[in-house]
């Protein structure tokens, strides 16, 4: 969550996420860095590239993702791709598109699909309740609305 708002504070749409080894060590984290014009500046996509060059597949395979909203479909991928294993994730993107139709957001270039549409094999938990208020709150605050 802290590097979901810290994205959002710096202009960024607010997702941030954690790499967490076996044994329970943050190994990497990133957040959004989407408002330069980059639309792979995910940090999923970050923590992929990080993993495959820092981690051995088994290390990969035990590593937990943390993060702030369910992976795009190009961040699903890459996760897959990399052999990462369990996602945690505090908001899902069946939330965060009814979020947006709800505030009359436009639909993005990319279907909004869930993880286990892309990567059948990735172990997924969540949404986590206990963020659903800030999530929607911080993404309420990207699309200007006072929620």
């Amino acid at each position: 969550m802290e590097l979901a708002r810290e994205a959002l504070e710096a202009g960024d749409h607010p997702f941030g996420s954690l790499l967490v080894d076996a044994a329970g060590t943050v190994r990497f984290e990133d957040r959004n860095r989407v408002k330069d014009g980059d639309a792979t500046r995910h940090p999923e996509i970050a923590i992929a590239r990080w993993a495959a060059a820092n981690l051995s597949p088994a290390e990969r395979h035990t590593a937990v993702v943390y993060t702030s909203g369910e992976h795009c479909a190009m961040c699903s991928a890459a996760h897959a791709w990399v052999g990462l294993g369990t996602i945690v994730l505090a908001s899902s993107s069946e939330q965060l598109t009814a979020w947006h139709r709800e505030w009359g957001v436009p639909a993005g270039p990319v279907t909004p699909l869930p993880v286990n549409a892309v990567a059948p094999g990735i172990q997924v938990i969540g949404p986590v309740p206990e963020f659903t208020a800030e999530i929607r709150s911080l993404q309420a605050r990207l699309a200007g609305i006072e929620d």
